[in-house]
């Protein structure tokens, strides 16, 4: 499968994680299967969604090298309903199954509105996501803030990441489409897409206030699971606590970015029900990296995992 090019300046989470993957293989062979988790004996080869209170999507990425249509299929399958992470080329095939497209990209975690220099690419990266989203019957689009700028201080580059999303919020509130703000962890150097040591928005609650000052019911808050508890942990408090602002979800295991499995710390099924509680009924995507042998049953037991 040729990958999709990503927009000018974005840094593709798909050649990070191939960098990763490549990383990897030059192991010795001795190394390799410590990196690989058994599944549990609870998982079920041939689980269904049955309870669909969670409207679950997937991070597509995290599922390279298995080719888009093959992964469609299985989410069809399992009881999914939606995709993200994907190429643009895939999304009428995706729209033929059933699915949606739960979340369409943008810039990129690198280059972001922190950064003056960025804005104006920034800005029409915004633009041109939110007419995909249109097109696509996508009602998001993630956004970010970007690494930190040199020699700039915290109180600087918040008011230029507010600057640039203000020039773009009303597009976004003429088309309908909302951007999703995405805080991602700082602490995890291990690997590409495991952490992102230097981004600027690295604490949620950091990044909900961002989206306050924005102040926009059309400017949201990526709550990634994730990435919440590396950086601050108390996950379901602070859903409650940002509970109008959120606007996505994301899942995968921690620590490690695994699955959703008994080697992890997260207690997923009570963080899905205090979801519920909130009153969010949109999307949550998994975007767990699989270490089972078989990624297909490492997909469906986070399925059951969060069909709460």
């Amino acid at each position: 499968m040729n990958p999709p090019t990503p927009p000018p300046g974005e840094l593709s989470r798909r050649d990070a994680l191939k960098a990763a993957t490549a990383a990897v293989a030059g192991l010795s062979a001795g190394a390799v299967p410590a990196l690989a988790q058994l599944p549990p004996a609870m998982a079920e080869p041939d689980f269904k969604v049955r309870n669909r209170r969670i409207r679950q999507s997937i991070m597509g990425w995290t599922f390279d090298p298995m080719p888009v249509p093959e992964l469609a299929r299985l989410c069809k399958d399992i009881g999914l309903v939606a995709i993200e992470g994907v190429g643009r080329e895939h999304y009428p095939m995706i729209r033929e199954l059933g699915l949606e497209i739960s979340l369409v990209g943008s810039h990129g975690f690198a280059k972001g509105p922190c950064n003056r220099a960025y804005h104006a690419e920034v800005i029409a990266a915004l633009r041109e996501g939110i007419d995909v989203a249109v097109k696509a019957r996508c009602g998001k689009v993630i956004t970010f803030t970007g690494m930190k700028a040199a020699g700039l201080g915290e109180a600087e580059m918040a008011d230029n990441c507010v600057a640039a999303w203000k020039q773009v919020i009303g597009y976004a509130e003429e088309k309908q489409v909302t951007l999703c703000l995405e805080h991602l962890n700082s602490r995890d150097g291990t690997h590409p897409m495991k952490g992102h040591p230097g981004y600027f928005g690295d604490h949620v609650d950091f990044c909900a206030e961002l989206v306050k000052r924005v102040g926009s019911p059309r400017f949201k808050l990526l709550f990634d699971i994730y990435h919440v508890a590396i950086m601050d942990g108390d996950v379901i408090r602070r859903l409650r606590q940002h509970r109008d602002i959120i606007g996505h979800v994301h899942t995968a295991g921690v620590p490690g970015r695994g699955e959703l499995d008994d080697t992890q710390e997260v207690n997923y099924p009570a963080v899905m029900r205090a979801l519920l509680e909130t009153g969010y009924n949109g999307f949550v995507a998994q975007e767990f990296i699989p270490t089972w042998p078989d990624k297909a049953l490492a997909l469906r037991h986070a399925a059951k995992v969060c069909d709460v």
